[in-house]
């Protein structure tokens, strides 16, 4: 397998999913927003299936972009971002690239 960065953006209900679950037990999880992707993201259905716990999740968005918690740090390693949508932040985005 090639390594890669996955960007899971469709899932924000509980019934909707996109990725095999089993990719989280291969990857570096990464999240917008921790509680939302819990209840509604694709992490929701990986720990539903017990591939992965939420205390397994390495960071949130934020704590990546400030430093706080490693983002990608070699070119062997997977990375998972589940993202449900927050208003916020996708604000914030839309400003900062405008």
């Amino acid at each position: 397998m090639k390594p890669f960065c996955l960007a899971a953006v469709g899932a924000d209900s509980p019934d909707k999913q996109e990725l095999d679950v089993e990719i989280f037990s291969k990857a570096k999880v990464v999240v917008d927003l921790l509680d939302q992707c819990i209840n509604v993201g694709e992490l929701h259905h990986a720990i539903t299936a017990g591939v992965i716990s939420a205390e397994e999740v390495h960071a949130d968005l934020g704590q990546v972009i400030v430093g706080d918690r490693t983002g990608r740090t070699s070119d062997q390693e997977i990375i998972v971002f589940d993202a449900t949508g927050s208003a916020l932040q996708d604000t914030a985005g839309a400003i900062a690239v405008s």
